[in-house]
């Protein structure tokens, strides 16, 4: 049977707990805002099919629990990552400035070819913000990487975050074919990570 995409890549999210990457998630691949809901546990993950530069790529879309508790277990993933988005809440400064921990873990155990974006969700939530537009600016030019801001309750700029970033991987694998895409038979199994959840209300 003929496969449905050109080529696989796998994304990940990292950033704090609550601070909406779970409602991006399902905003991009169920087209649906998800509230109140579970906050995951370890690892969970998504797949869906887009097309760019007339290319039907299918990526794996993991969402990481932001619970210290956990970072042992979500650790594991960073190396099988071609993209990472590093999420931050508009509405929390700390959020904000935790992404310098996110940042060093990913230098620390993703590869050195991962392509990165940061991203200041919750957009809609303007009259709560604590993180202005120019700051979040500010920090992905210190650490070179692209940035937007995101509401997964309004759906803004969610696909062309997700976009972008496979525009980013794309690029990265024209200039080194052997560093950032794997097979297309590399499909991850359902089995390799279990859908826990705890039982607590996660902001989105």
């Amino acid at each position: 049977m003929a496969k449905q995409y050109d080529v696989l890549f796998r994304l990940l999210l990292l950033g704090d707990s609550g601070v909406g990457k779970t409602c991006l998630l399902h905003r991009l691949t169920d087209t649906e805002f998800l509230s109140p809901h579970i906050s995951t546990i370890g690892v969970d993950f998504k797949m869906k099919t887009i097309e760019v530069r007339g290319l039907k790529v299918r990526i794996q879309i993991w969402d990481t629990a932001g619970q210290e508790r956990y970072q042992t277990i979500t650790k594991q993933y960073y190396r099988r990552a071609q993209g990472i988005f590093l999420i931050y809440d508009i509405t929390s400064s700390l959020s904000f400035q935790h992404i310098m921990k996110w940042v060093s873990d990913v230098d620390e155990y993703a590869p050195h070819t991962v392509q990165k974006i940061l991203i200041g969700n919750k957009h809609d939530e303007e009259y709560q913000r604590q993180v202005t537009t120019e700051q979040g600016k500010k920090l992905a030019k210190i650490y070179g990487m692209d940035f937007l801001e995101t509401s997964a309750f309004t759906n803004y700029n969610v696909s062309e975050a997700f976009i972008r970033m496979t525009e980013l991987v794309l690029e990265a694998n024209r200039k080194d074919p052997d560093s950032t895409l794997p097979s297309n038979d590399d499909d991850l199994s359902t089995t390799e990570t279990k859908q826990e959840h705890e039982r607590s209300i996660c902001s989105c």
